[in-house]
């Protein structure tokens, strides 16, 4: 089954809000992806139960 949504962060560099799409049937991932404003490289981390999202941290790779 899907479970892919979405979820609304900002932008640890420029500060933008971004939409990113997050699979909630894992419970916990980490993975980089550019920021689509200025292209730097972000570290998400998200952590889902029961196929919904509960948190996604968005942070720099010097972090």
């Amino acid at each position: 089954m899907n479970h892919t949504d979405t979820a609304f962060t900002h932008c640890p560099y420029c500060g933008e809000e971004i939409e990113i799409v997050v699979d909630g049937s894992v419970d916990h991932q980490q993975y980089v992806e550019d920021c689509s404003v200025c292209c730097r490289p972000i570290v998400f981390t998200v952590v889902a139960e029961d196929g919904e999202v509960v948190s996604v941290d968005a942070r720099s790779e010097d972090e």
